[in-house]
């Protein structure tokens, strides 16, 4: 073998052992992160959020937040009808309030076309304002019974053990009817408690301070805003706790459905804060203050939604240990 050879055999060598030592330290990163990977994942929380997140997207969470979504926003339909109807018995029985209001239309719109056209909507609801208030009122309630039943079914989707639903489960439609419109006034209840907490709590916090003089005491700012924070978390946890113990109908492990609920309180007051920021910065602009309600309102029951089945998902994957799945408790 000639020498031209023999250096050219050292280099192929040389080649060879440099990426055998290139694998090698390859296969040690890559099973050095693996065992990263595998600790983390180990973690209990970490592991709960993984297995949350598969049944979250398995049980098509995200397609029935926006089922839920629709439902919501078409149920306003009718509630507006109501409303509407109720403004005009106000207005009917209180004619200074509307020549007030008539004249506030006249004087704040320019263009007569509109000030007309907004005068003759007026008109038109306090005469009808009977049939629309029925109308509504009865289109609200089978939208809101509908709504409730919608929302019961996909919170069932995420909690149960197995996806698909058991004969058990099938009910008289008429029964179903009677028990979905009682879970409706017992929401409700639930969101008019909740709003009263939450708003009693701010203004009485403006009270106090005022009252006690502590306006100027700055550090005391933090602990009142914390407290009211607290009341209002606490409200949330009330209503969620409707949703995930009384509508679907389930009973699951008292710990992993309190832990689940304050998880969804929580959340949800985040979903307010963020909504309360930007809204108004959308209203500041010329196309969102023609679709920025809108947009927001959608928004907020789509993430409203979203944060339900997912609080959902989590409080049924929630395992003690050594159970594979979240148990029924009779």
């Amino acid at each position: 073998m000639s020498n031209t050879q023999e250096e050219e055999q050292k280099d192929t060598n040389k080649l060879k052992a440099t990426l055998n030592r290139s694998i090698d330290g390859s296969k040690k990163a890559v099973t050095f992160s693996m065992r990263v990977v595998d600790f983390i994942c180990a973690i209990p929380f970490i592991a709960h959020i993984i297995r949350t997140v598969q049944r979250f997207n398995d049980r098509m969470g995200n397609q029935f937040g926006a089922a839920i979504t629709y439902f919501s926003f078409l149920s306003l339909i009718p509630v507006l009808m109501f409303s509407f109807a109720a403004a005009g018995f106000v207005l009917a029985s209180n004619p200074e309030l509307l020549e007030k209001l008539v004249r506030g239309i006249s004087a704040n719109i320019t263009d007569p076309t509109l000030a007309n056209t907004l005068e003759r909507t007026i008109d038109t609801a306090i005469r009808q304002r009977t049939t629309v208030g029925l109308t509504g009122l009865a289109l609200a309630v089978y939208s809101g019974v509908n709504w409730v039943n919608n929302l019961r079914l996909a919170i069932l989707a995420q909690s149960r053990p197995v996806w698909e639903r058991n004969e058990d489960e099938h009910e008289n439609i008429i029964f179903r009817y009677i028990r979905d419109f009682f879970a409706l006034i017992g929401l409700l209840i639930a969101l008019i408690v909740t709003i009263t907490l939450t708003s009693v709590a701010g203004s009485a916090q403006a009270t106090i301070v005022s009252t006690l003089g502590l306006d100027g005491i700055e550090w005391l700012k933090p602990a009142w805003t914390l407290i009211g924070l607290t009341i209002s978390i606490t409200a949330n946890f009330l209503l969620f706790l409707w949703i995930f113990w009384i509508l679907p109908r389930m009973q699951h492990r008292r710990k992993s459905l309190f832990k689940g609920t304050l998880l969804a309180a929580i959340g949800f007051e985040i979903i307010k804060s963020i909504m309360t920021w930007i809204l108004p910065n959308l209203a500041s602009s010329p196309s969102g203050a023609a679709f920025g309600s809108v947009l927001g309102l959608m928004a907020f029951f789509y993430f409203f939604a979203r944060l339900t089945l997912f609080c959902a998902a989590w409080i049924a994957t929630d395992e003690p240990k050594g159970s594979l799945d979240n148990e029924m408790i009779k």
